[in-house]
Formats: C-alpha cells, sequence, structure tokens
C-alpha cells in the first residue's frame, strides 16, 4: 500500500483521557453501542473479541464517560458487592474465569438499581465456561457486539497520531515501514512510539527509518539475549 493510499482523515470522537478515538469498520459497531448509551435495551453490554482489537481502550472511554468503576474478572471474589452494585461497572476479561456466584448477586444488585455494566471478553458469551445455569442466561440475553483486529489502515492511522500526540513529525515512509514490521495492535503502537521517542531524544536524532530499523532491531534481539543468559 502507498503512503498516499493511507486513510489518514478517519471519523474520531472525544476520550476523556486526552485522547481521540479513531473509529474504524473494526470497532465502529461497538463504538455504535457505546455511543447509544444510557439508552441501551438492558442494563448489560459485552464487548469481545480478540487481543490487540481495541477492548480496554473502548471499555476506558466509556469508563470515563460513565463514571464506572473497573475491575478485572478474577479480582470480583471478596470484593463488597452491595458497594460495587451503586456504581456503574466495568468488569474485563470474563471468559478467563469468575466467581459466578459472585457475579450473579452482583448482576442482581446491579438490575435492581438500575446500573449500567459493561462486560469484556475474547469470545463471545455462548463460549464463555459458565457452570451456574441462571448467571448463563443472564448474561446470554445481554446484547453482545464483537470487536476484530484493526487493519493496517487503522493502525496507520493510530501510529500518525500517537506520533502527532507527542508533538513528533514522522514521515510517511517511516510510518510504511513501520507498518511493515509491526504488531497490528494498538498496544504495539503505544509502545514503539514511546520507544523511538526516548531513543531520538537520547540520541538527539530525527525519527527516520534507519533509527526505526535499529530500534526494531535491538528489540527483536533483546529477548533472545535475555532467555540465553537464563538457561
Amino acid at each position: 500500500m502507498s503512503a498516499r493510499q493511507i486513510p489518514l482523515e478517519l471519523g474520531h470522537r472525544p476520550a476523556l483521557k486526552r485522547e481521540d478515538f479513531l473509529v474504524a469498520p473494526s470497532n465502529a459497531a461497538a463504538v455504535a453501542w457505546l455511543d447509544r448509551w444510557p439508552e441501551w435495551p438492558q442494563r448489560a453490554l459485552v464487548i469481545h473479541g480478540p487481543e490487540g482489537a481495541g477492548k480496554s481502550h473502548l471499555a476506558e472511554a466509556w469508563r470515563e464517560r460513565s463514571g464506572a468503576l473497573r475491575l478485572e474478572a478474577d479480582a470480583l471474589a471478596g470484593q463488597a458487592l452491595p458497594a460495587l452494585a451503586e456504581h456503574a461497572l466495568v468488569i474485563e476479561d470474563l471468559d478467563r474465569g469468575v466467581d459466578e456466584t459472585a457475579l450473579f448477586h452482583l448482576y442482581n444488585m446491579m438490575a435492581e438499581a438500575g446500573r449500567f455494566l459493561l462486560l469484556t471478553a475474547r469470545v463471545a458469551p455462548v463460549r464463555w465456561p459458565l457452570r451456574l445455569p441462571d448467571l448463563r442466561s443472564r448474561l446470554l440475553a445481554a446484547p453482545a457486539v464483537a470487536l476484530q483486529l484493526p487493519d493496517e489502515a487503522l493502525i496507520g492511522a493510530v501510529l500518525v497520531k500517537t506520533f502527532a500526540d507527542r508533538q513528533i513529525r514522522v514521515s510517511e515512509e517511516v510510518i510504511l515501514y513501520l507498518l511493515s514490521r509491526m504488531e497490528r495492535s494498538f498496544a504495539a503502537v503505544q509502545e514503539i512510539v514511546a520507544a523511538l521517542d526516548r531513543v531520538a531524544l537520547a540520541e538527539r536524532r530525527a525519527i527516520t527509518i534507519p533509527l526505526v530499523r535499529q530500534l526494531l532491531h535491538d528489540r527483536d534481539t533483546e529477548t533472545p539475549d535475555e532467555n540465553r543468559g537464563e538457561n
């Protein structure tokens, strides 16, 4: 794909953590659901998709907007459920395991209190390993929307924006070079841009293809070297 083919003018919306959330086909359905809040047909919504698809990013944008609390599913056990049920909630990684009895009671408390619940997972609710029938029926009744992995156009736009957020100007050739060699995830964008910023400042160099090549080479060789030292 040539530099002129990267659609950098994607739709965007402000997030409350000084970010712009870029909207693309891979996340448009989920964004539309979050835009409907608080007019959801039910009090719960499930967002599911593979690692790197942006579930936590979307959940954080909604959390800032709704004032929700956030916790990991495996941290639910031992929580004071009545206190949690007083707030909107984001609970992440439901398919990795959860105290089902606690979640069942929390779900009922929140429904009675009229609070909203956003759940995230890697797979759709029908594939969650739930053993409590009443909990399973409630979660399967909630709307569920899928996220897809970001495509090259979206990652390119996020790269440009992330550099711009740091007031760094880079060429289109640098963006294309990164796109052809990096992991296609939002986390990878943040990590690589931050690393390039540090190296460029330390070495007082512009961010050019040679600098990017050096950084990526160092990253590729770092882990094998560490592993060899441990064996």
